[in-house]
Order: structure tokens, then sequence, then C-alpha cells
């Protein structure tokens, strides 16, 4: 009887268009998959055969210099370091407790979801509009200028609201049955956060963070609009010091490959050494999710 209402032709036709829409589909996200392994590997190729030759012992500890074939990243790589060893104590702190207060104190109401959407358009905000942030607070009002201390506080600023986000995820996705029988045993509204929440969603937070700290360490603008040097700048030894960093470095050193063709090889080099970086610390954030990741 179903066949009456049912036109098996019709059916079958249209059967037919959606396979071939499928098909069609399938092949377009494939071509667009390699497309963009196609162009990374093309950018990959150039960086190394330009950085062929230039990545060496002597260029990795040798310091700043107006000559190219005497020029080192030590004083870079020292300053980065520096950079986040700033960045990551303030963006763990601020970020997991300002995501703890969201999520597991904060009211839900329209001042809520007036902070939660804001945190999520920071999160888009052009770079540079951080680094004029950065100059007009930390480097003019307070008088940091442009050490250490100022760079790393405005790049906090760059990667807070990523941590903010993806703290909230991780602590969201802890499964409400763990707080209730937490509470249920006694606990308060802390201890249920420290000894239950943090610990489970602390995969999450870290990789989060790392993945954040990522962007960090190579991001540029922030710290061209906050006057960070690239040429003869000291090895810095304390919070105060002037300072350069890998990503500052490779933008200086493009610039000058206009003048001199060898900054361009230096510049790759130090692209190479900056993906390295990068590398090893997305393995990480990989290995932390992978290996503290539980599921219930």
């Amino acid at each position: 009887m179903a066949t009456e209402y049912i036109n098996l032709e019709r059916v079958k036709e249209r059967m037919e268009k959606r396979l071939l829409l499928n098909k069609a589909l399938k092949y377009v996200f494939l071509a667009s998959t390699l497309f963009g392994l196609v162009v990374l590997a093309v950018l990959l190729s150039d960086v190394i055969v330009d950085s062929w030759g230039f990545l060496t012992s002597d260029f990795l500890t040798g310091l700043l210099s107006t000559s190219a074939e005497r020029a080192g990243i030590r004083g870079a790589i020292v300053g980065t370091v520096w950079l986040m060893i700033i960045v990551g104590p303030v963006t763990m702190t601020l970020g997991v407790l300002t995501a703890i207060y969201l999520e597991e104190y904060a009211k839900k109401g329209k001042v809520h979801s007036f902070i939660q959407t804001n945190i999520s358009n920071l999160a888009g905000v052009p770079s540079i509009v951080f680094g004029l942030l950065g100059l007009t607070v930390f480097a003019r009002t307070l008088g940091l200028g442009n050490g250490v201390l100022a760079g790393g506080l405005t790049m906090s600023l760059l990667v807070l609201p990523i941590v903010v986000v993806a703290a909230q995820e991780a602590i969201r996705a802890v499964p409400s049955h763990l707080r209730e029988a937490s509470l249920g045993m006694g606990a308060t509204k802390w201890q249920t956060v420290k000894n239950v929440v943090l610990p489970t969603s602390l995969p999450g937070i870290l990789t989060g963070a790392i993945l954040a700290l990522s962007r960090a360490i190579g991001e540029t603008a922030p710290l061209i609009a906050l006057g960070i040097p690239a040429l003869l700048i000291p090895v810095p030894t304390n919070l105060t010091d002037s300072f350069t960093a890998l990503p500052v470095q490779v933008y200086y050193w493009t610039v000058d490959s206009v003048l001199t063709a060898e900054y361009a090889n230096l510049a790759a080099a130090t692209i190479v050494v900056l993906l390295v970086i990068l590398f090893l610390m997305n393995s990480v954030a990989i290995i932390i999710r992978n290996k503290f990741q539980k599921r219930y």
C-alpha cells in the first residue's frame, strides 16, 4: 500500500542526485585539504632552502650584528623565553580564575552574557589593537617603556581571552555527577572546585594554555606597536631590560632584505627556529591531552 503514496521513480531520481552531490562535495573537500597542504609544503620547502647553510651553531649562539655574516639570534631566543616566562603565569592565573568564576560561581543572566560575549569578541580583535593598548597602558601610563615586562603583559592581554574560553570549555566538560557526588559528601563549593573540577579539567586547560602560548610566541604586530627594536640589543637579564624576540627579528630582517639579500636567508633561518619551537609546544599540548584525558 505504501507504494501508492510514494513515487519510486522520483525517489530514485532524488537519491541519485543526492549521491552525486555527496560525491562532488567529497572531492571539493579533498581538493581544499590538498590545496592547503600543497601551499604549506611549498612555503616550508622555500623557507628551508633559503635557510640552508645559515642555520649553524654560530647563528644560534651569536649576538645581533649589523653584519649579516656575523649576525646571530641568541638575544632573540633569550628575549622570547623571557616573554613566555611572563605570559605563561599571567595568562594561566587570570584566565583560569576568570573561567572558574564564570562557570562555577557567577549567576547566569544578562551580566554573565555581557561578560561572556565581550570575552568571545576580544578573542577576535586584531593583535595590533592589543599592541596599541599595551603601548598606552604599560609603556606610557605605567612607565614600563619597551622592556620585557611591558612586552609580556601586552602579549598576555592578547592571549588571555583564548585561555579563558579554553578553560571554560574544559570546566564545562566535567560531568555534573562528579560535582553532585562531591557536594553530596559534604564538601563546600571551593573544595569541589579544587579537588574535583580543576584536576578533571586540567588536561583541557593546559592544552588551551599551551596553544595560546604558541600564538603569543609567533605574534609580531603587538611588539612592533610597542616599539620593540631588533638590532644591537644586549641579552636581557631582568624584567625592565630592552629586548627583542624571534618574530620581531624575522620582520626586521625581511624588511632589510631589500637592501642586503643575505638578510632574507637569516629571516628564513629564524623562521625555521620559530617553527621548531612551535612544533615542540604543540607536541607537548597533544601529549598532555592524550596522557591525562579521562572518559566518564
